[in-house]
């Protein structure tokens, strides 16, 4: 049981890998000449905020997938009840004002996602089912991250 479980994780890993070079994405040192995702502009602390927020996501995700593979329903519902709307509650209403809507919209969507997997996951019990929603849920991810950008400070020879 434990192998089947470790097995669907790592189909689903490699299905989003596969899925992500489909669309023309190519990691062997080609870069684009022109990167065309819209650039969110924001003020070096909005932009550590959101960078940092995404982070929390990474390591939710990572805490998630753990659980879910030692069939711990509870600590993967926890680990998705921290990325709920709880964390949006979090964010400066003078940053979100400034966000574009179709990122708020996407964010919005992300964050209700995970507060009804950890619904779900201390209900059902199932552990497919909640690798079935992780995955639809990182759709919307990658999704934002296709269309957005958050640029840094540029840096000069002398950084």
């Amino acid at each position: 049981m434990k192998y089947r479980h470790a097995a669907t994780i790592s189909l689903l890993c490699l299905n989003l890998g596969a899925a992500y070079a489909e669309e023309g994405h190519d990691h062997h040192g080609h870069v684009p000449a022109t990167d065309n995702r819209a650039v969110l502009k924001l003020t070096p602390d909005e932009r550590m905020m959101i960078l940092e927020e995404m982070r929390l996501f990474l390591d939710g995700v990572q805490k998630m997938t753990y659980s879910l593979s030692k069939q711990d329903m509870q600590a993967a519902a926890d680990a998705a009840r921290n990325m709920g709307q709880k964390m949006v509650h979090e964010v400066p209403p003078a940053l979100r004002a400034k966000l574009p809507q179709e990122f708020r919209q996407l964010g919005a969507t992300v964050h209700g996602s995970f507060d009804q997997m950890a619904m779900d996951a201390e209900t059902l019990q199932d552990v497919s089912h909640t690798l079935n929603q992780l995955s639809a849920t990182l759709k919307n991810c990658a999704s934002c991250h296709a269309t957005y950008q958050i640029q840094g400070p540029v840096l000069t020879n002398n950084h």
